[in-house]
């Protein structure tokens, strides 16, 4: 995308071969990378997110729009979030909630830090969220082992507990919007439809020993394209959802019998049992594996109509200035949503191509236009792309820096142009994977990109660039 900066000559080095060799292993682990470290002046609240799929192994990992204000000016600077550094104070809690909650207190702390308010709304879709729905099944977990032989709350006490995590949460700096941000509610605490709710039925009906085996040691460069756990947890969650239900003693899960999706709220209860009987960070490390296999999945992006885009493309079969500035623009439009992962780029730029093929796009505009694949995530200094790592990272904050994360594929990696205009899955696994090959010509700039002066590419964070290669 910047197509003033000749940086070609990068893209046939060994550290891009190296970090190809790396994506087609789909481990995406060793590449080259730079830490991100957010400054208060520059990090700007984010104008809109999408929701990405609410289907998956893992329980709804959905972005709420409603809690991201719209600024319809796009001439209007974004207003910086604050504060940087978040202030700490007791939590003013309900009392109701039967749990000490100093016993998960780790976790409570590395997920106030991954949905820090500053950040929350821009790193909710792969750190924040996820790691958000993981506490509260390791609190769902802590509440059975402590209280009862119940593997679900009962509703008062669900909502109670509820309002005391966001409270702990908030009063260590994370957003407290968090479960709007999410799509989490207490009721996810409750079992929903479940027929099977206490560890004695569960244990007589579930081969225990099978699940606790493969979900214990998770591996994140496997269980993504050849899954052991999810597996496990599925056909779990479908045992007790088979389950005759009874109903003598429990007149409020009549209305829940035609609940039109049982195995996925037995799955709430699969986790739950998991965290009850696994180490908290064992089963922490475990979940969010699990859900970093469903995020990468899917484009977690809006893409509105490329009608322009269509239009100033539709016949170009070599570079034009009118066409690449009409992609620039529409871009840096995109770039304003959220950080994504390098996996989800790849599946996002196949979407965006797919749909202007649909329109009549035959050429690789990608190609011409220098479209690479950090242009599909937020930008910085109006060329600098970054990506965040597929598998499971954390924000981190310390007095010094402020909150950091890891960027990876910071080089140009170009963008794959898809074969048609039917959008078909992408997969990232094993020698099926199709990904786009590094290129070993100096690419052609176009010099209809940019001119005058004029960054098409908006700039929306301020971060420092420690470039290093991670093994």
């Amino acid at each position: 995308m910047d197509c003033c900066h000749t940086l070609s000559h990068l893209k046939g080095s060994l550290c891009c071969q190296l970090l190809l060799f790396f994506i087609w292993l789909s481990s995406f682990q060793d590449a080259v990378a730079s830490e991100t470290v957010f400054e208060q002046s520059h990090v700007p609240i984010m104008p809109e997110l999408a929701k990405p799929p609410s289907t998956g192994i893992f329980g709804p990992i959905e972005i709420s729009p409603a809690v991201i204000p719209h600024y319809p000016d796009p001439d209007e600077p974004f207003p910086p979030m604050y504060p940087t550094f978040p202030t700490r104070y007791e939590p003013v809690l309900t009392g109701q909630c039967p749990v000490n909650f100093s016993a998960m207190s780790s976790i409570i702390e590395k997920t106030a830090s991954d949905c820090s308010q500053p950040l929350a709304a821009l790193v909710g879709n792969v750190i924040c969220c996820p790691q958000f729905n993981s506490l509260m099944r390791i609190f769902q977990g802590l509440y059975s082992l402590n209280n009862s032989a119940k593997l679900v709350l009962q509703n008062s006490v669900a909502s109670d507990c509820f309002t005391d995590i966001i409270s702990i949460l908030a009063s260590r700096g994370a957003n407290s919007t968090i479960a709007t941000l999410c799509s989490v509610k207490s009721s996810n605490l409750t079992g929903g439809s479940c027929p099977v709710r206490d560890v004695d039925t569960f244990e007589k009906t579930v081969n225990t020993s099978r699940l606790l085996e493969a979900c214990t040691a998770v591996d994140p460069l496997k269980e993504c394209c050849r899954p052991i756990c999810q597996p496990a947890i599925m056909d779990a969650a479908l045992q007790i959802s088979g389950k005759q239900l009874v109903l003598d003693d429990n007149e409020n899960l009549v209305g829940e019998l035609n609940h039109i999706d049982t195995p996925s709220d037995c799955k709430g209860v699969v986790f739950a049992y998991l965290s009850r009987k696994l180490p908290s960070d064992v089963v922490n490390t475990a979940f969010r594996i699990l859900s970093a296999c469903k995020v990468n999945k899917v484009c977690p992006l809006d893409f509105k109509q490329p009608l322009e885009v269509i239009k100033a493309c539709r016949n170009v079969a070599a570079p034009s200035p009118s066409c690449c500035s009409s992609l620039n623009t529409y871009i840096a439009g995109i770039q304003k949503q959220m950080l994504i992962t390098n996996r989800q780029a790849i599946i996002c730029a196949t979407m965006f191509g797919s749909l202007l093929r649909k329109g009549g796009v035959m050429t690789n505009i990608y190609e011409l236009c220098d479209v690479d694949l950090k242009d599909f995530s937020i930008q910085a200094y109006g060329q600098q792309g970054c990506l965040l790592r597929s598998l499971p990272a954390d924000v981190m904050f310390d007095n010094s820096t402020g909150f950091s994360f890891t960027c990876d594929l910071s080089d140009n990696i170009a963008a794959p142009w898809p074969s048609s205009s039917s959008m078909s899955s992408v997969s990232l696994c094993g020698p099926e994977m199709s990904l786009p090959a590094l290129p070993t010509s100096e690419t052609f700039k176009n010099p209809g990109c940019r001119g005058g002066g004029q960054q098409l590419l908006v700039t929306i964070i301020s971060f420092l660039v420690l470039g290093s290669l991670l093994y």
